[in-house]
């Protein structure tokens, strides 16, 4: 524990380790990153086959979220997108989505 004096007031933003990402239950156009999904699958099926059920977990996480209006599995959203970003090469379709992914989410 720190006993150094700060001589103040020392409140400030509560979003100090937020630095910009957004928090899906507020603001984030969950259509939009089904959209994204959606592209994922698409390009999986064409680019790594099998690769397709993790997209399908993915898309699967966010129709859940949907449909009871509550944030989706990030968890298993993020292990997904690992394994995809971990199996797909670099400039391909499905790694973009993957990337475009992480980021929209935050993870």
């Amino acid at each position: 524990m720190s006993t150094y004096n700060f001589h103040g007031n020392i409140n400030g933003p509560a979003n100090m380790g937020d630095h910009g990402r957004i928090d899906i239950t507020h603001g984030l156009n969950l259509e939009g990153v089904i959209q994204l999904s959606e592209g994922l699958l698409e390009a999986l099926r064409a680019e790594y086959p099998v690769l397709v059920r993790h997209g399908e977990i993915i898309r699967g996480a966010l129709a859940e979220s949907e449909a009871d209006g509550g944030p989706p599995n990030r968890g298993r959203i993020r292990s997904s997108l690992e394994t995809i970003s971990i199996g797909a090469a670099a400039g391909t379709s499905s790694l973009t989505f993957v990337q475009q992914l992480m980021h929209v989410l935050g993870l």
